[in-house]
């Protein structure tokens, strides 16, 4: 599927869980469709994929920190919102689905999705334990963000880091590019 997203701006939330690597992955993917991909990192996804690897993907700096600073005058977490066409967390864990359905900015990710808020729509791309997606707060955090007008990609099912096989995949990158793609021919 040729998907082209050349003048997009596309803001790329990553969150600490194994399916980090895909976010990599994903990445180079809207690079690849001609997107400006700029990535920000939970502290917990830097345990799993260190900045460089985002940085040479996309040619950009990496953010992972509220207390950055451009050396302008400018609010990073404002600033980066304002510039994205939309905002994609990949892969979006139980943490910040809870963070961003009770409104929770205490960290970078969480912070920049409340600024979105309005300004770029946001795309979600759930990874976690079967358990954990099925778990009734999560689900009820997944209902308030969709009616926030948060947009899903996944998860899928499929055989989890934990061993066990069952819904929680992150979805495939090719999948999220083409749910990217959809949301932003909306508008």
């Amino acid at each position: 599927m040729d998907i082209d997203l050349h003048s997009r701006e596309v803001l790329l939330c990553v969150t600490g869980g194994v399916a980090c690597y895909k976010a990599a992955d994903l990445a180079s993917r809207l690079v690849r469709a001609g997107a400006g991909v700029t990535v920000a990192l939970t502290e917990a996804a830097c345990r799993f994929v260190v900045p460089l690897t985002f940085r040479a993907l996309t040619g950009r700096a990496v953010h992972t920190s509220l207390w950055e600073t451009s050396g302008g005058h400018d609010m990073e977490h404002i600033a980066l919102t304002e510039q994205a066409h939309v905002m994609v967390v990949a892969p979006a864990t139980a943490n910040i689905l809870g963070k961003l359905a009770c409104g929770i900015a205490d960290d970078l990710v969480s912070t920049l999705a409340l600024t979105a808020s309005g300004a770029c729509p946001i795309v979600l791309a759930p990874a976690m334990n079967s358990r954990m997606w099925a778990a009734r707060a999560v689900q009820e955090n997944v209902k308030t963000l969709r009616a926030r007008g948060c947009q899903f990609v996944g998860p899928g099912e499929g055989r989890l880091a934990c061993g066990t096989v069952g819904p929680g995949r992150m979805a495939e990158p090719e999948e999220i590019v083409a749910k990217i793609a959809e949301v932003l021919a909306k508008g």
